[in-house]
């Protein structure tokens, strides 16, 4: 069975960055609903069309396609007794504003403060996506109800 919409596409994935060092990768397979349904990358997804079990896929991922351009902007110098008293680098803070919510991850403590950037990790670099397609099924009407896998792999109710 090929990839196209409305499938459950289950994959394992390696992240490198533009100096070809891996930034991320699956210990386990992943499982998303193929079809525009935001489960994966959209220049990924469009990537895996029409591919079947076994191919291996890799598509070069500029910013824009990925996590975005780096922006300055999302960076803030907070008190430190304004944060949780177990805040420490590398920690996640979530704020919500105008009912959206912001993760801010702490990158540095010092003199009573911290440095708090709400950029993705990712944001601003070049990416490549390598991947190998490990199972194509349906999907249910469950999952197409809800937009997205349900099961091993996928998200549980």
């Amino acid at each position: 069975m090929n990839i196209f919409g409305n499938i459950v596409v289950t994959l394992t994935f390696r992240v490198f960055d533009a100096e070809n060092r891996l930034v991320e990768e699956t210990t386990e397979p992943i499982a998303y609903l193929h079809g525009g349904h935001s489960g994966i990358l959209p220049k990924v997804e469009q990537a895996l069309a029409d591919h079947k079990v076994g191919d291996k896929v890799s598509v070069t991922l500029e910013p824009a396609d990925a996590f975005g351009d780096y922006d300055a902007s999302l960076m803030r110098i907070e008190p430190l007794d304004l944060l949780p008293a177990d805040a420490a680098v590398g920690g996640h803070l979530a704020t919500e504003h105008d009912g959206h919510e912001q993760v801010w991850r702490i990158t540095d403590i010092a003199d009573g403060k911290a440095v708090l950037d709400g950029n993705h990790e990712l944001a601003g670099m070049r990416l490549r996506f390598d991947c190998t397609v490990i199972d194509v099924r349906p999907a249910t009407r469950e999952e197409l109800a809800h937009g997205h896998v349900h099961g091993a792999h996928g998200h549980h109710h």
